[in-house]
C-alpha cells in the first residue's frame, strides 16, 4: 500500500506521541496520595496506646502556639542569612539566630524549585512532581489536604498579602487577603511594598490567627541581575526591617500566662549562580528556616544550622497549632520545636506524626510491611504504651525518665525511616509502562530509518507492506504472545502498572498494532536487503534513491548525530550536553577544511571534469559553471572553517553553562560588571552595526530603514534599563525602565515582518516569483533578527553577531562553492543551532531560562506575550538557523537544476512536498533516538530537572 510521504509523516507522529505518551506515564512517578478521599480530622486521630488494656484516653496536646506569623521570602538562599555575609545582609535577623529564643536550620526543598510546588510542599508536607511546573503558570485550587484547610476548618482567622499564587491554591480561606502578581519580574520595589503598607495596622489588631507573608522582590532581582547584584544587599535589608517590625510587635502584644507566639522565616527555593531556580545545585535547594518564639531556650552563641526537608515545616506547625497532620504529608515533626513540653507530649506528637505516616504508607506501599520503618514504629508504640502503663501507674522513678528518652529515640529513628520510604517511592518507575512505550518507539524508529529513501524521493510516496503483514501466521503468533506477556505481568506485578489498567479492548488494539508493524519492519528489512543485494551484483551505471551511497561527510554528519543521541543515556552526557555540541561542530569544522583543501589543493594532472565527479559532496553537473575570482575565493572559503573555529572557541568563554562549571565566572560577568560598562556600550555598538550589515543585504530599502532604526531602538533600550551607556549620558539622571524604547523597536520588528509577509503572499498568490518569495523569506527572518537582538542580553549580542557572521560565510563560501546537497546541509544547521542554544548560556536546566525577557516592553503582566516572549528568546539559536535553512534552500532552489545521484533525493522533496514535511520527518527520527536512549539505568536515578529542558528538543 503506497502513502504519500505528508500522510506517512503525520502517521509516524500519531503514532509516536502513543508511544511517548505510555513511556512518560511510566517514567513520571505517580504521586504519593492516601486513598481516603476526607480531609484528616481531630476524630479521627488515634488515642494514646496502653500496654495491657485498650486505649483508655484519646487526650491530644495542647497547643504550643497562639498566633503565627510566616514571612515568606522568594528565592532567599541559606547562604544570604547564615553565609559570612549574613551580618551585613541581615544584621538584625543573624543578631535573633545567634543570641535570641530561636531554632535555625537549613531546609532542603526538592525539585523543581519553582514557587507553586515548593508552596503545595509548605502547606500540605507532600513532595509535587514535576508536572507542577507547568501548573506553576495557572496554579488550580489545591483540593488535596493542607495545612491552610485544616486551620480554616478549626476556624483559625487567616489573612494574606503578597503572592497571589496562594490566593488561586486557596480561595475563599484567607479572612482578608492582597494578592500581586508573581510573574512581573521587572518589578521588585512595589510588589514588596504591597505587602509592607498591611502591616503596620494588621500588627495592632488581635483578630487573627495566622499572618502569612510572601515577598517576591529578591526573586525579581534574582532574575534580573543574579545573586551577586549591588541590588541584593538593599533588598535583604529591607526584608530584615520588616522581620524586626514583626518581632518588636509580637513581643509588644506578649501578654503574661497565654500561649507564646511563633515567627517563622523561610524561603520557598534558593537562587542559582545565575539568579535563576527550578534545578537541583545547592544553592537553589537550600533555604534558611528561622523559627523564633519565647517557648524556645534563649542562646548563647551562633550554632550550626541543622539540616531538615523542606516538607517537615507542615507536621510541625500543624501540631504546635493543635491541628490534624495533612493526610498526604511526608514530613517529621522538628524535634527541637517540642522540646520544651513534657515528655508525655512529646511522645504523643511523634506518636501522631508516625501514626498519619505509617497510614500513608499502608495507601501507597502494597509491601509495606517489608518497609523498617513500618517495624520500627510498631516496636515503638509498643515501648509507648508500657511507658503510659507505668506513667498512669504514678511511677515518677528515673528509670521512667530513661524509659522514655529511649521511646522518643525509637520514634524518631521510625519516622525517618517512614518518610524516606515514602520519599523514595517517588524514584519508582513503572518499568512495564515504560518497556512497552519504548519497544513502541523503536519500532516506529526502524520503520522510519527503512522508509526515509523512499519518503525523500522524487516520488513522494512510500510502499508499506499492510495486507501482507495482517495475513500472515507471525501477526496472529505475535498477537498471541504479547497478549500472553501482558496477562503474565499484570496477574504477577506486586506494583500498580498503569498498562494494566488500561480496558481489554483497548490493550488488544495496541497489542494488535505492535504486532503489524513489526511484521511490516520485518518486510520492509527483507525488501531494503535484496535491493542492496541486487544493486551490489549488477553495479548499475545509473541508480535511483534506492542506493544510498555515503560521503565522509555523511559519515560523520550521522555518527555524530546517532552518537549525540546515544550519549543522552548518561546523566553526566545530560548535565554537559554542551561539550558534545561543541566537540562535534569543532570536527564540522575540519571536515570542511578537509573539503576546501580537496577542492582548490588537487593535483594538477586531474581533469576539472574528474575534479568536480570525485569530489564528496559535489555533483557533476557543477563542473560547467564558471567560477569567479577562483584566487580570492580559495583564500576566503579555507578561511571560512578556521574562523568559524575561532567564532566557536570565543562564544563559549561568554557564558559557562551546563553543571560541573557553571559557577565559575566568565566573560559575560566580566562584561556585566560596572567596571567594564564602557566596554560593553562599544562592543554593543559594533555588534549592532556589524547584524544590520549583515542582515539588510537581502532586504527591500523599506526594510532596510526600519532595521536601521529598529537596532537603534534597541541601543536605546539597553542605556535606558543601564546596561550600556550613551556618550552624553550623566549617571545621576534617573533612567526609565526601557518601556517606551522597547515598543519602539516592536513598531520595527512588526513593520519588516509585515513586509516580508506580503511579499511571500504576493509570490504566491499573485506572482509566481521566486526572487520574490525569496526576498520575503529574508525580510521575515531579519525581523526575527532584530528582534532577538532587542531580548538578548547585551553581554549576549556578540553569540547573535558571530550567528549571522558564520551563516553568511559559510554559506558563501562552503555550501555553494562545495555544493553540499539539501540533506547534508540541513543537518549541519541542526548542529550550529543546537551548539547556539548552549552559547547563549541555555543548559537542561530549567534554572538557566531567563523569565525577565518576557516583560521587555510591558507593564504588567500578561500572559501569552509574556511567554511567547520568554519562549523566543530561550530557543533564539536553534529558531534563527532553523529560519536560515528554510531561507536558504528557498533562495539556491530556484538558482540550481536538481542534482542526480547522491543527495538529490532532498532536491526532489522540496519540489514534491513543503520543506516542512523533511523537516518534520528529521526531527521525529531524533526524537525516537531520544526516547529510546533514556531508558538506561544510569540515567533514572537522575533528577527529574535533567531531563525537562522546557520544551527543548
Amino acid at each position: 500500500m503506497k502513502v504519500r510521504t505528508s500522510v506517512f509523516a503525520t502517521l509516524i507522529l500519531m503514532s509516536e506521541v502513543i508511544g511517548i505518551a505510555l513511556f512518560l506515564r511510566g517514567f513520571f512517578p505517580v504521586p504519593i496520595k492516601s486513598s481516603l478521599a476526607s480531609k484528616n480530622s481531630l476524630s479521627d486521630l488515634p488515642a494514646e496506646p496502653l500496654s495491657g488494656s485498650s486505649p483508655n484516653t484519646t487526650r491530644l496536646p495542647h497547643p504550643l502556639f497562639k498566633r503565627v506569623v510566616i514571612m515568606l521570602v522568594d528565592a532567599l538562599r541559606d547562604d544570604f542569612l547564615f553565609g559570612p555575609n549574613g551580618g551585613t545582609f541581615m544584621p538584625y535577623t543573624r543578631h535573633v539566630v545567634e543570641r535570641s529564643s530561636s531554632y535555625s536550620f537549613v531546609a532542603k526543598a526538592r525539585p523543581p524549585t519553582v514557587t507553586m510546588p515548593r508552596i503545595k510542599a509548605l502547606t500540605t508536607g507532600s513532595i509535587p512532581g514535576f508536572i507542577d511546573v507547568v501548573m506553576n503558570l495557572n496554579s488550580p485550587a489545591l483540593l488535596e489536604d493542607n495545612l491552610i484547610w485544616q486551620a480554616k476548618t478549626a476556624e483559625k482567622r487567616i489573612i494574606f498579602y503578597g503572592d497571589d499564587t496562594w490566593v488561586r491554591l486557596f480561595p475563599k480561606h484567607f479572612m482578608e487577603y492582597d494578592g500581586t502578581t508573581s510573574f512581573f519580574v521587572s518589578d521588585y520595589t512595589e510588589v514588596d511594598n504591597n505587602v509592607t503598607r498591611h502591616l503596620d495596622s494588621t500588627l495592632k489588631r488581635d483578630d487573627w490567627d495566622i499572618l502569612i507573608l510572601h515577598y517576591l522582590g529578591l526573586d525579581h532581582i534574582g532574575h534580573i541581575s543574579g545573586p551577586y547584584s549591588s541590588l541584593i544587599q538593599p533588598k535583604l535589608m529591607e526584608m530584615d526591617d520588616v522581620l524586626k517590625k514583626i518581632h518588636g510587635a509580637l513581643i509588644s502584644k506578649e501578654a503574661e500566662g497565654s500561649l507564646p507566639y511563633l515567627l517563622v522565616l523561610c524561603g520557598d527555593h534558593g537562587m542559582s549562580e545565575t539568579g535563576s531556580h527550578g534545578g537541583s545545585s545547592e544553592p537553589e535547594v537550600n533555604t534558611p528556616l528561622v523559627l523564633i518564639s519565647p517557648a524556645f531556650k534563649r542562646k548563647v552563641g551562633m550554632e550550626k544550622p541543622g539540616v531538615i526537608e523542606q516538607v517537615d515545616l507542615a507536621p510541625t506547625l500543624a501540631l504546635g497549632l493543635g491541628l490534624p497532620i495533612s493526610q498526604n504529608s511526608v514530613g517529621r515533626v522538628i524535634p527541637g520545636v517540642f522540646q520544651e513540653s513534657s515528655l508525655r507530649d512529646q511522645l504523643r506528637f511523634l506518636h501522631l506524626n508516625g501514626h498519619q505516616l505509617n497510614c500513608l504508607l499502608k495507601d501507597s506501599m502494597p509491601s509495606y510491611e517489608k518497609e523498617a520503618g513500618f517495624e520500627q514504629y510498631r516496636v515503638a508504640e509498643k515501648a509507648h504504651g508500657n511507658w503510659m502503663k507505668l506513667y498512669f501507674e504514678g511511677n515518677t522513678s528515673e528509670v521512667l525518665s530513661n524509659m522514655g528518652k529511649k521511646v522518643l529515640k525509637q520514634y524518631l529513628e521510625a519516622l525517618a525511616a517512614l518518610s524516606s520510604a515514602l520519599s523514595k517511592q517517588l524514584g519508582k518507575y513503572d518499568m512495564y509502562s515504560m518497556i512497552a512505550g519504548m519497544v513502541f518507539v523503536f519500532q516506529l524508529l526502524m520503520i522510519l530509518l527503512l522508509a526515509m529513501p523512499e519518503a525523500l524521493s522524487a516520488d513522494a510516496a512510500v510502499d508499506l507492506p499492510v495486507a501482507s503483514a495482517l495475513l500472515s501466521l507471525p501477526f496472529y503468533l505475535l498477537c498471541l504472545l504479547l497478549a500472553s506477556v501482558h496477562v503474565l505481568v499484570c496477574t504477577s506485578a506486586t506494583s500498580s502498572c498503569y498498562y494494566c489498567t488500561l480496558s481489554w479492548g483497548l490493550v488488544f488494539v495496541v497489542v494488535a498494532f505492535s504486532s503489524a508493524m513489526f511484521c511490516i519492519l520485518i518486510s520492509m528489512a527483507v525488501r531494503r536487503l535484496s535491493l542492496g543485494l541486487k544493486y551490489n551484483g549488477k553495479s548499475p551505471l545509473k541508480t535511483n534513491v534506492s542506493e544510498w551511497s555515503l560521503s565522509e561527510l555523511d559519515v560523520l554528519l550521522l555518527a555524530g548525530t546517532v552518537g549525540h543521541t546515544l550519549s543522552l543515556a548518561a546523566s553526566s552526557f545530560i548535565e554537559e550536553e554542551h561539550q558534545t555540541w561543541y566537540f562535534l561542530l569543532n570536527t564540522l569544522c575540519l571536515a570542511m577544511f578537509q573539503d576546501v583543501c580537496r577542492k582548490y589543493f588537487r593535483e594538477k594532472s586531474t581533469s576539472k571534469d574528474e575534479e568536480d565527479c570525485l569530489l564528496p559532496s559535489k555533483d557533476c553537473w557543477n563542473s560547467a559553471l564558471p567560477q569567479p575570482d577562483a584566487s580570492s575565493e580559495k583564500w576566503l572559503a579555507l578561511a571560512t572553517p578556521i574562523f568559524t573555529l575561532v567564532c566557536c572557541r570565543l562564544l563559549r568563554s561568554i557564558n559557562q553553562t551546563g553543571v560541573q562549571w557553571a559557577h565559575l565566572p566568565d566573560v559575560g560577568h566580566w562584561l556585566n560588571s560596572s567596571e567594564h560598562r564602557t566596554v560593553l556600550s562599544l562592543l554593543t555598538v559594533f555588534c549592532l552595526v556589524l547584524t544590520y550589515l549583515l542582515v539588510q543585504r537581502r532586504c527591500s530599502w523599506v526594510s532596510k530603514v526600519a532595521l536601521a532604526f529598529g537596532l537603534v531602538g534597541v541601543y536605546s533600550y539597553r542605556a535606558a534599563v543601564g546596561n550600556v551607556i550613551f556618550p552624553w549620558q550623566h549617571s545621576s539622571r534617573t533612567m526609565s525602565k526601557g518601556t517606551v524604547e522597547a515598543r519602539f523597536v516592536y513598531v520595527f520588528v512588526l513593520g519588516i515582518l509585515f513586509s516580508g509577509t506580503k511579499d511571500l503572499l504576493r509570490s504566491q498568490i499573485i506572482t509566481a516569483d521566486a526572487k520574490l518569495k525569496s526576498r520575503g523569506l529574508w525580510e521575515i527572518y531579519s525581523g526575527l533578527v532584530l528582534l532577538a537582538s532587542l531580548l538578548f542580553r547585551a553581554h549576549n549580542l556578540p553569540v547573535l553577531c558571530c550567528c549571522l557572521l558564520i551563516q553568511t560565510l559559510i554559506s558563501q563560501f562552503i555550501w555553494k562553492k562545495l555544493h553540499y546537497d539539501a540533506a547534508q546541509i540541513t543537518i549541519m544547521h541542526y548542529w550550529f543551532g543546537q551548539a547556539f542554544f548552549y552559547f547563549q548560556g541555555n543548559s537542561n536546566n530549567i534554572a538557566t531560562i531567563d523569565i525577565s525577557v518576557g516583560f521587555v516592553g510591558l507593564e504588567s503582566y500578561v500572559e501569552a506575550p509574556a511567554i511567547f516572549l520568554t519562549a523566543l528568546s530561550t530557543y533564539a539559536g536553534p529558531l534563527l538557523w532553523t529560519c536560515h535553512l528554510v531561507c536558504y534552500l528557498s533562495s539556491e532552489r530556484h538558482r540550481s537544476p536538481v542534482s542526480v545521484g547522491h543527495g538529490c533525493y532532498c532536491l526532489a522533496l522540496l519540489r514534491s512536498v513543503p520543506a516542512a514535511v523533511y523537516i518534520v520527518l528529521v526531527t521525529v527520527l531524533r526524537y525516537h533516538l531520544f526516547i529510546w536512549s533514556v531508558f538506561s539505568p544510569k540515567l533514572l536515578y537522575e533528577s527529574m530537572h535533567l531531563l525537562l529542558t522546557a520544551g527543548r528538543p
